[in-house]
């Protein structure tokens, strides 16, 4: 079985090693990829979109995964293009990807499907968002489009609220586009993933991710500075609830809508005190969440995504171990704002966890950071102390210069 991966960071390299370690024994290939991905992963010599396409039907590669979101949308979309050329894709059509390619998408079909989410308004300019927020504090801002996970904006205030909109639709921060004024909503966050195959779900081990760069969930919002995974991260009551009320309905919404999806949905809740309500929609596999998951997954994921993405729904191929796991991310000087790159990296040959790289290239004189996130290191447990603890302890043992790394990531909000 050949498959290749598309992305280029540490989500990329854990679905990569995961995928490397079926018992079907994949040929694995990456495209763009990186220094550390191409440790286990052939790399695709293609330059372009229309490249990559051609060299996976040239060499007659057996299933595309997508990992980042990015490609999903691109041109014509990824998944499109693989279905005109015979190639089974593991992601979602391009039409479907606006789930999250559209914030503004995303909250029209909840609300189209009784889905429950926060309400909110869509603006097309400065002084509409100021009206549609009305003084009401703390808000929520969302670009309407992609943003490598810094689209949003939690504003306490005035001042906040103004600065953020200022970086949209004054700076144009992240290009051109709508903007969604959303309640504010409360409660502990949780990460649900689906492996969506037509009408069929399996839920996914359960993660709680930390956005905000300093502990304390205090700082700017970031692309992720850490996580945690279990299936025990949730109780048996709640999945129930969240799978009732909110994956079986946006399942058959898709389905209704004429939307098709095979591939990693993600859901991002809030557990409010009405329930659990859904704060976004991402249609891949979560960043930094997948360092967590990846590693408690048992089984063959390569037959189980190559299964999906042609229509057959095989959930028995995978499982989830029942410990817990912990993802600490090292994050460059500057990020969120900006990022640092060439600062050596020490420490990596001491440590005892899960190494993977988000931001990072290899040099003479060793790894360097190339990027905002530069690593994620992961490690299990039996329990969750068991598991950040370690986690904490070997993250420690890894530096460079202007290095950030939270020190609460699985203690707050557990």
């Amino acid at each position: 079985m050949k498959i290749a991966v598309i992305g280029k960071g540490g989500r990329e390299q854990a679905l990569v090693e995961t995928l490397a370690g079926s018992p079907s024994k994949p040929e694995l290939y990456t495209f763009p990829g990186s220094d550390a991905i191409r440790q286990t992963a052939k790399q695709i010599p293609a330059d372009s979109f229309d490249g990559l396409m051609q060299w996976m039907v040239d060499n007659k590669i057996d299933l595309c995964v997508a990992g980042e979101e990015s490609y999903l949308v691109k041109e014509e979309g990824l998944a499109n293009r693989c279905a005109t050329l015979g190639i089974p894709c593991w992601g979602p059509r391009k039409e479907s990807a606006q789930l999250e390619a559209s914030k503004e998408f995303a909250k029209d079909f909840l609300l189209r499907h009784d889905i429950p989410t926060g309400m909110a308004k869509a603006v097309a300019d400065y002084d509409e968002a100021i009206a549609a927020i009305g003084g009401q504090y703390p808000t929520v801002l969302k670009f309407d489009g992609l943003a490598a996970g810094k689209g949003v904006a939690v504003c306490p205030d005035a001042a906040a609220a103004e600065e953020f909109l200022r970086e949209v639709f004054i700076d144009k921060r992240f290009g051109p586009g709508r903007l969604l004024v959303e309640e504010f909503l409360t409660g502990p966050e949780i990460s649900i993933f689906g492996a969506i195959c037509d009408e069929h779900y399996l839920i996914l081990c359960p993660a709680r991710d930390y956005k905000r760069l300093c502990d304390g969930d205090e700082g700017p919002n970031t692309g992720g500075m850490g996580a945690v995974a279990s299936r025990q991260l949730a109780t048996p009551e709640v999945l129930r609830t969240i799978e009732e009320r909110i994956v079986a309905p946006t399942v058959a919404g898709l389905q209704k809508d004429g939307l098709p999806y095979r591939g990693f949905l993600y859901f991002g809740l809030m557990l409010t005190p009405q329930g659990p309500k859904v704060i976004e929609y991402n249609c891949r596999f979560g960043d930094p969440e997948c360092e967590a998951v990846m590693p408690l997954l048992r089984g063959d994921l390569a037959s189980f995504c190559l299964a999906g993405a042609k229509g057959e729904f095989k959930p028995e191929l995978i499982s989830f171990d029942e410990g817990w796991s912990v993802c600490c991310i090292l994050a460059s000087a500057g990020y969120p704002a900006s990022s640092h790159s060439g600062d050596l990296i020490r420490g990596l040959e001491d440590c005892g966890a899960r190494v993977f790289h988000c931001g990072t290239k290899k040099t003479e004189a060793g790894w360097q950071t190339a990027g905002g996130r530069v690593l994620a290191i992961v490690a299990q447990g039996a329990t969750l102390d068991e598991a950040r603890t370690k986690a904490h302890e070997e993250a420690a043992k890894v530096d460079f210069d202007g290095a950030q790394r939270r020190s609460d990531i699985a203690y707050k909000n557990m």
